[in-house]
């Protein structure tokens, strides 16, 4: 399986951005799956993550009111919305498929993909 999240770009803070994550394989449906993501400087932390039929999502505390994620399994992909940016989200995003463990532990995740960079301006 390989993931590829893509979508990441400059903003100014208060902006919105859609992050995207594309499966290469179908079986993905049939697992949760996580968005994660790492500040320079810092280790990896854990976004976001979203049930296999879509229905239930959960956060850190840092992104609850500000980023939704969905997906559609269909079309073997996630997306990761982040509104109200701020400079402290200029990160790596990550996504992942959730294997077994706590969802908030990186540990928990496989088939991490190439990440993509989010910049966000003051």
């Amino acid at each position: 399986v390989q993931l590829q999240a893509s979508g990441g770009g400059l903003v100014q803070a208060g902006g919105s951005l859609s992050l995207s994550c594309a499966s290469s394989r179908r079986t993905v449906s049939n697992n949760a799956m996580g968005w994660f993501r790492r500040a320079p400087g810092k280790e990896r932390e854990f976004v976001g993550g979203v049930s296999w039929r879509g229905d239930n999502t959960y956060f850190a505390d840092f992104a609850k009111g500000r980023f939704t994620i969905s997906r559609d399994n269909a079309k073997n992909a996630m997306n990761l919305q982040m509104n109200s940016l701020k400079p402290e989200d200029t990160a790596v995003y990550y996504c992942a498929v959730y294997i077994s463990g706590g969802y908030y532990y990186p540990s928990s995740y496989r088939y991490w993909g190439k990440g993509t960079l989010v910049t966000v301006s003051s």
